[in-house]
């Protein structure tokens, strides 16, 4: 479903207490949000945010931060927010290629890509959150030993995705074709689209890439 513009919809995600925009003006001093020195962990693409809410949540002691590129979604991510009162995550109206931009070297311990846009023309490929040019991006900002966790429906995105890593160097220390039937199913938080795919009956992939 396309959504509706909104007057005023980003003043309301820069007003609202849990909305960032414009990452670059922090100049590195984003995590000072938190006004604690927790461990760090970033999705990329968080939609309406059911992911980083149930993951703050159940985990008081990381700080989070979810970037959505598109004003229209992070907008109804915010309003959303409004409801709980779960203290540890923002969300940040940006496209996710700034990180290097505000985060320092080694200064994120995790990073989620949940089903991310799959670009499926091969003159698009260079935009997938898998490409290269993004896992250079990763590796700079990711601590020693950092995670990216990726979900996905999309088996072509997942099979590149999977080729890309191992290509990088990267160790895949998971990898499943079939998440809600596999031993990594327990402690799963679902995001809105893993839901619907899930009761249509699609297998969900999952990986874990360790940064060396």
């Amino acid at each position: 479903m396309r959504l509706r513009y909104v007057d005023g919809q980003y003043d309301y995600v820069k007003n609202h207490p849990k909305g960032i925009v414009e990452p670059q003006d922090y100049e590195y001093s984003i995590r000072e949000k938190f006004k604690n020195d927790n461990l760090l962990h970033v999705e990329l693409g968080c939609g309406k945010g059911r992911f980083i809410r149930g993951m703050a949540a159940n985990n008081p002691g990381i700080n989070f931060l979810g970037f959505e590129k598109s004003i229209k979604v992070a907008y109804r991510c915010v309003k959303c927010c409004s409801d709980d009162n779960v203290k540890n995550y923002y969300i940040v109206y940006s496209n996710g290629d700034v990180l290097s931009e505000i985060f320092p070297e080694k200064s994120i311990e995790r990073i989620y890509l949940n089903f991310s846009d799959p670009w499926p023309k091969p003159s698009h490929y260079k935009r997938r959150l898998t490409h290269k040019g993004f896992l250079d991006i990763y590796r700079k900002v990711l601590k020693d030993n950092g995670e990216i966790h990726m979900k996905t429906d999309n088996n072509d995105l997942f099979e590149y995705s999977v080729e890309q890593f191992e290509q990088d160097n990267w160790d895949l220390v998971l990898v499943t074709r079939d998440l809600h039937n596999s031993e990594y199913s327990e402690g799963n938080i679902m995001t809105e689209y893993e839901e619907k795919f899930s009761e249509s009956g699609k297998k969900i992939n999952k990986l874990i890439a360790r940064k060396r």
